[in-house]
């Protein structure tokens, strides 16, 4: 069915207060973002709900990416009619027609906000129902939990009739709560934290750390690919390429291979701190799930996080890895993630790395590093990418100003 109309429901809006209009508004943009390739269609958001006009839009085409907007409780597509009650009348029965099957009882649910229209609310759900009787004689009207809710919303501007309501992707408007930096490799765990950022209003940076000749162009595009899977829920994503191998050869060279995960989270975690400074992010995100590999123990979280007072978000410390797994598989990043395109972690992994670093220990092998320099160079040669659905575009020199 070719609707002409989407009317969507807020979520946890409801509870904002004086900030409603602000996460209103940012709801509005995501949606823009999310359905740029649909240019005729039209938004219009007010205090209650949000209403998509879809101008000839293919609605078939609009009702997935809308189902991945954060913010949106759920949504009803609708068609609109003049209000008049033959025309009423004709475009209930053409609608039951296409959705009775023979076994489904149903119910009219009227709405009439504009009371210059002939009939009150409850005799329109009388008139409608009658149509509906009139060409399904059989037909069983029930009020409560029908499995057929014909919703009818008189306005000024028109008629619209509904009988879908599709769950949204629930959460607060990308970009509600501030900006954060997802520390993205090239496994499972970080798409998924992620998108569990941005599920709670959170827009994200992925900022990704590349070792070439050690880690390959696939790696690093499949980190990209990973990215533009978490990119129809808010419309852009900026990805962040950091050069690293410097870093990870210097480290090897100078320290005990069981110190070289340590150190190498430290730098990893200095570096995107710089880059969030100067790019206005209020946390860092990673994927660290507790006691999954030997940095992610409470005593490597602690020697590793000392570099730093910005709040570090984990938002699958808790979880299991099949967990993990499922979240993966619904947003479509598992298959994507387990590609054997190995990132620098697991390339410079040592064989015996140390579950319980000592902070001094660590503290004492850095002196032997030219932390400052190492981190100059890297930040001057950063690459910086707009990721979108299908397509990636490099950032202008300006943008790397403030990191040099």
């Amino acid at each position: 069915m070719q609707y002409t109309e989407i009317m969507v429901r807020y979520g946890e809006l409801s509870t904002k207060g004086k900030n409603r209009r602000t996460f209103i508004m940012q709801l509005a943009q995501n949606v823009r973002n999310a359905l740029a390739d649909f240019p005729a269609l039209k938004i219009h958001a007010d205090r209650d709900r949000m209403h998509l006009l879809l101008n000839g839009e293919d609605s078939q085409a609009v009702i997935p990416k809308l189902t991945q907007v954060f913010g949106i409780q759920n949504f009803s597509p609708s068609i609109r009619c003049e209000k008049e009650p033959q025309a009423l009348k004709a475009l209930t029965q053409s609608i039951i027609k296409e959705i009775y099957t023979g076994r489904e009882t149903f119910k009219i649910t009227a709405k009439r906000s504009d009371h210059s229209f002939e009939m009150d609310s409850h005799e329109l759900q009388q008139f409608l129902g009658n149509a509906v009787m009139d060409i399904f004689p059989a037909i069983t009207a029930q009020m409560k939990r029908p499995d057929i809710n014909l919703r009818v919303e008189i306005r000024r501007d028109g008629a619209y009739l509904s009988y879908e309501t599709i769950k949204g992707a629930g959460g607060l408007p990308v970009g509600t709560s501030g900006r954060g930096m997802l520390m993205l490799s090239g496994g499972i765990d970080s798409p998924v934290a992620g998108y569990l950022a941005m599920k709670r209003g959170v827009e994200i940076e992925a900022v990704h750390f590349a070792s070439p000749p050690y880690t390959s162009e696939q790696a690093l595009q499949k980190a990209k690919d990973l990215t533009e899977k978490l990119t129809p829920y808010v419309g852009s994503i900026q990805f962040i390429e950091v050069p690293f191998t410097e870093v990870q050869e210097e480290i090897k060279k100078r320290a005990p291979q069981g110190y070289w995960m340590t150190l190498t989270r430290r730098m990893m975690l200095r570096l995107t701190n710089q880059i969030r400074e100067a790019r206005h992010g209020l946390v860092i995100i990673n994927g660290e799930s507790l006691g999954q590999v030997a940095s992610q123990t409470l005593h490597s979280m602690v020697a590793i996080n000392e570099v730093t007072t910005t709040p570090i978000i984990r938002p699958v410390v808790t979880m299991d890895k099949t967990e993990i797994i499922e979240l993966a598989e619904k947003i479509d990043t598992f298959e994507l993630a387990i590609q054997p395109f190995e990132d620098c972690c697991t390339i410079f992994a040592p064989p015996q790395p140390k579950t319980r670093p000592k902070l001094e220990k660590v503290e004492e092998l850095e002196k032997r590093l030219d932390i400052e320099g190492m981190m100059a160079r890297a930040l001057a040669n950063l690459k910086i990418e707009a990721i979108t659905a299908g397509k990636s575009e490099q950032a202008d020199d300006e943008e790397f100003a403030d990191l040099l």
